[in-house]
């Protein structure tokens, strides 16, 4: 198939790419950086570059390319302030409203048979009640954080405009927190770097319940996505949701720093915001169990417990993974 990937260098792009190539299908990948050209060649894309939020280019990197399936993987993601999370999401918003908005447009123009699209199990995007794992069918949060509604619209516009597109088959990847290669949960990355140097500590009881996805099954759930799903919503999660008084002692000992300092909610308030503490002690994991079955998908890092050692360059004790 001809598929266009928005976002091809991005770091599910750069996982997903090769994949897409390796499986025999013609792949343009589209990126704003003109500096991205080459890494996207050497990937095995054709390369387009424009601005994602001009919708003229968008029509016309699209019309160029005629594909079949459209992926949309585009974010804007740097250091985040949680105390100012819709600040620091604020692009990253506006690619996932308007750069939704033009990608379907000019998708339509084409007629693509399939669109697949980027969105997030994380962040609290499930409703914060009832029990600790959530399923497609589930609520998603009513009532978010201060700080996190233009985020949680934005998510919430991208699914709609997906799922009401009745001209394709638009499917939708709510992906866990991402780690691996080209995340902040890598080797020297900030998220690793914070829990080494002891600077993220453990917030209240540490209840918040995460469910992780290296990228490298992330990119293989999405070929699967893109090869065979149906209309609708998937999470692209791993076998494993965790409490944060779990996770993070884990990855603290795997590597080789000491626990975490814990932390009372109402002190995090100050250094965290609402959102930070919410993450920290409220939100709800995901079950993967609709894409294993309908994707015959199978995960290489179904645990985060063994993946944050792949990532880190060391390997999991056999104890002490259980706070």
């Amino acid at each position: 198939m001809r598929v266009f990937v928005a976002g091809a260098a991005g770091a599910i792009g750069k996982q997903l790419v090769p994949r897409l190539v390796a499986a025999g299908h013609e792949v343009t990948g589209m990126t704003r950086s003109e500096s991205k050209r080459v890494l996207l060649s050497q990937l095995g894309a054709v390369p387009v570059i424009a601005d994602a939020l001009d919708p003229h280019q968008v029509a016309d990197a699209v019309a160029a390319a005629r594909p079949e399936v459209i992926v949309h993987q585009l974010t804007s993601i740097g250091p985040l302030d949680t105390r100012h999370f819709d600040r620091d999401f604020a692009l990253t918003n506006r690619l996932r409203t308007e750069g939704t908005d033009y990608l379907l447009s000019a998708g339509h123009a084409v007629g693509v048979r399939r669109f697949v699209a980027q969105s997030v199990a994380a962040y609290g995007m499930y409703a914060r009640s009832g029990g600790p794992v959530k399923t497609e069918a589930d609520p998603l949060e009513a009532t978010p954080v201060r700080d996190m509604r233009e985020t949680l619209a934005a998510i919430r516009h991208l699914e709609d405009a997906v799922l009401r597109a009745e001209w394709t088959e638009g499917i939708v990847l709510r992906y866990g927190a991402f780690y691996g290669p080209g995340t902040s949960l890598a080797p020297g990355e900030e998220q690793f770097e914070l829990v080494r140097t002891r600077k993220y500590p453990l917030v209240g009881d540490g209840g918040g319940v995460w469910s992780f996805i290296h990228v490298a099954d992330a990119a293989e759930a999405t070929v699967a996505a893109i090869e065979h799903a149906n209309r609708g919503v998937y999470n692209v999660v791993d076998d494993d949701p965790a409490t944060v008084a779990e996770w993070l002692p884990a990855l603290a000992k795997t590597l080789g720093a000491k626990k975490p300092r814990r932390v009372p909610r109402f002190i995090a308030r100050l250094f965290a915001g609402e959102a930070g503490v919410m993450m920290m002690t409220e939100i709800r994991g995901a079950s993967n169990a609709k894409a294993k079955r309908e994707l015959a998908w199978r995960l290489v890092h179904p645990s985060w417990r063994d993946g944050f050692g792949v990532s880190s360059g060391a390997k999991l004790p056999a104890d002490g993974l259980r706070a």
